[in-house]
């Protein structure tokens, strides 16, 4: 699976983006799919996942509330809405995609898009 991020930017504390990652290569819907971030000299956390269907979610509880993620199959996306940023939101955002299984940990994961970078200021 070939993963193309998109969406980032710099926006101030309270915006909103909306981040993108398009799926190629392979079924999309045999894909968990999940997004992770990185700020600096921090370690990759999951941010958010998806199940195949759209109809199971998770969020991490720095999250809960303010992001959402979803997915159009028919369109091989998957989708990160970010409402209400903080200043710590701000990193690297990539999205990932896995098969079978649930995982929180991007080791775990089967392929990772390029990041697209979020930078939100106070």
């Amino acid at each position: 699976v070939q993963l193309q991020a998109s969406g980032g930017g710099s926006v101030q504390a309270g915006g909103s983006l909306r981040l993108s990652c398009a799926a190629s290569g392979r079924t999309f819907t045999n894909y968990i799919m999940g997004w992770f971030r990185q700020a600096p000299e921090k370690e990759r956390d999951l941010v958010a996942r998806v199940s195949e269907s759209g109809l199971s979610t998770y969020y991490a509880d720095s999250v809960k509330g303010r992001f959402t993620i979803s997915r159009d199959n028919a369109k091989n996306t998957v989708y990160l809405q970010m409402n209400s940023l903080k200043p710590e939101d701000t990193a690297v955002y990539y999205c990932a995609a896995r098969r079978f299984t649930h995982s929180s940990a991007w080791s775990d994961y089967d392929y990772l898009g390029q990041g697209t970078q979020v930078t939100v200021s106070s």
